[in-house]
């Protein structure tokens, strides 16, 4: 029997390629091929992550991997990256000392004393502009612990000097250099305080190694009451090489330690050129700073108390320096 012939037969052509095509839609017969990984795929949320990873990597951030490639030791400050220095003296030093302050802020019905009158004459004479803010606008510019006194400066980040420079100027006016060293210090108030002392007790200026320390931030400017201003920071690209360097030029070194092998007050060398190098409270010196000091030198103290601030040390020390060079200078 013809099924041809059957009534709703249809003798139409077989979907596909048929047998015989010559490879006709080869493409289709290998189908899609293997399934992409999950981040291969845009719209997946493993692709997203990926993608958001990469562009992470290229602006600087961690890769892929979680690597985080290598950065120097201290950021580069954008162009508008400033200071804030807060609190009466450390805003009136900065003006006194013609610092390239960009704004001068006053909090509203602030209470006029000399100093603010001052304050506001220099900025006025050098044409700065000059804010009037409420104090929670200046408590914000201060921050969480700052206390600005109604008023507050924008400053250029700080400039550092080269610690051979600093050394050289001193040595050109003919007198005893007398520096102040950290090692491993990392609060920028004790920093501040370190330059406030240093500038009391007649010091010439403060050297920071380049890695792992604090940087004269704004927390430093309020602490140093404003002598940030006047006394020198340089900063030591290797703060052992740099020590050795000094002491080829006649410097001695001179480490804090509660174990040293000098007592303070014992102290001999006062009189000669000086860089009292003062470690972190918790770890102290470091191994290869402590070889390079010529002595290490301990601040006697109570049983009871286990250790001094960094701060503390570095004034002590420099008082007793600042003492005995006095004494010095009368018997002569």
């Amino acid at each position: 029997m013809n099924k041809a012939g059957r009534p709703g037969a249809s003798r139409g052509k077989k979907k596909g390629p048929t047998k015989g095509t010559g490879g006709k839609n080869k493409r289709s017969l290998e189908g899609r091929g293997p399934t992409p990984k999950a981040e291969d795929r845009a719209w997946h949320p493993a692709g997203k992550r990926k993608a958001a990873a990469e562009r992470y990597a290229a602006a600087g951030g961690k890769g892929a991997s979680g690597s985080s490639p290598a950065r120097s030791s201290r950021p580069a400050k954008k162009d508008d990256d400033t200071e804030t220095v807060t609190g009466r003296n450390s805003v009136l030093e900065a003006l006194r000392a013609k610092i390239p302050a960009t704004a001068f802020y006053i909090a509203q019905r602030v209470e006029m004393d000399d100093r603010v009158k001052e304050m506001l004459s220099i900025a006025t004479h050098r044409e700065i502009p000059v804010l009037e803010v409420t104090r929670p606008e200046l408590d914000r510019m201060a921050g969480f612990d700052g206390v600005h006194q109604g008023v507050a400066l924008k400053v250029p980040p700080y400039e550092y000097a080269h610690p051979q420079d600093l050394l050289e100027q001193v040595i050109d006016r003919g007198q005893t250099p007398l520096f102040v060293a950290l090692d491993g210090v990392t609060d920028p108030r004790n920093l501040g305080a370190i330059i406030r002392s240093t500038a009391a007790f007649g010091g010439h200026g403060v050297i920071l190694p380049q890695r792992r320390s604090a940087s004269v931030n704004s927390a430093a400017w309020k602490t140093s009451a404003g002598a940030a201003a006047r006394i020198p920071v340089a900063i030591a690209a290797n703060l052992t090489s740099m020590l050795k360097e000094f002491k080829k030029q006649g410097v001695f070194v001179l480490g804090l330690d509660g174990g040293g092998d000098v007592s303070l007050p014992d102290l001999e060398l006062a009189d000669r050129p000086v860089v009292i190098v003062v470690g972190s409270e918790g770890k102290g010196l470091s191994r290869l700073v402590t070889e390079t000091c010529d002595q290490i030198v301990s601040i006697p103290i109570s049983a009871a108390t286990e250790s001094l601030n960094a701060g503390i040390a570095a004034s002590v020390a420099l008082y007793q320096v600042a003492t005995a060079r006095a004494e010095g200078s009368t018997r002569d």
